[in-house]
């Protein structure tokens, strides 16, 4: 089965900063600098160049470059090297390659999952 991939809406080149708060649809590269929150439903891929200071929250992560901040993926997250990701991760799926830097907890569940524990009562 072939993975369909989304086109990039956006990319932030490597000899580029930016600061800020970012939300978007689709798929969004970034190659530079970036500080602030990522917040979409969509797909970020983190190229090798990229150094992210942020708390980020995405459907699905690729991760090739540095974060520094916690990272929540919907559906996936994937670390590959030479990547590094400074900071606590959570997704259901969680792929990460020999040769990367990972430093923090991770926790593999569904985002929001904590709500669905069923309590059973004894009386």
């Amino acid at each position: 089965m072939k993975k369909q991939r989304e086109p990039i809406n956006a990319f932030l080149g490597k000899d580029t900063e930016f600061e800020g708060k970012l939300s978007f649809t689709g798929a969004v590269r970034i190659d530079g600098r970036f500080r602030g929150e990522i917040f979409t439903e969509g797909t970020l891929i983190v190229g090798e160049e990229a150094l992210i200071e942020s708390d980020i929250h995405v459907s699905h992560i690729v991760v090739s470059g540095e974060i520094r901040g916690n990272v929540v993926a919907e559906k996936r997250i994937e670390v590959h090297a030479p990547g590094k990701v400074f900071g606590n991760i959570q997704a259901p799926v969680v792929v990460i390659d020999e040769g990367v830097i990972f430093e923090g907890n991770c926790q593999m569940r569904k985002v929001g999952a904590e709500g669905d524990k069923k309590v059973a009562v004894l009386t």
